[in-house]
């Protein structure tokens, strides 16, 4: 008896695996290379606590920054 000679449903699987492995790894190289998240803003004053909790900034220069956000 023979079989065929057609791969069967395993080369459309395969080939959609493929595929979409293709694709999984195109968006997480462009979303780590680019390192912005689409829709995502960040308040300024946030990353004016933060750097100062970091210490990248002291008192004199948080409050003066503060104020200038503030208006």
């Amino acid at each position: 008896m023979m079989w065929g000679g057609g791969h069967g449903w395993w080369a459309g699987f395969g080939m959609i695996l493929f595929w979409g492995l293709i694709i999984a790894v195109a968006v997480f190289a462009f979303r780590a290379l680019t390192g912005n998240r689409v829709g995502e803003t960040r308040d300024p004053m946030e990353i004016l606590k933060e750097r100062y909790a970091r210490g990248e900034i002291d008192g004199d220069e948080f409050r003066r920054r503060k104020q200038e956000l503030q208006g």
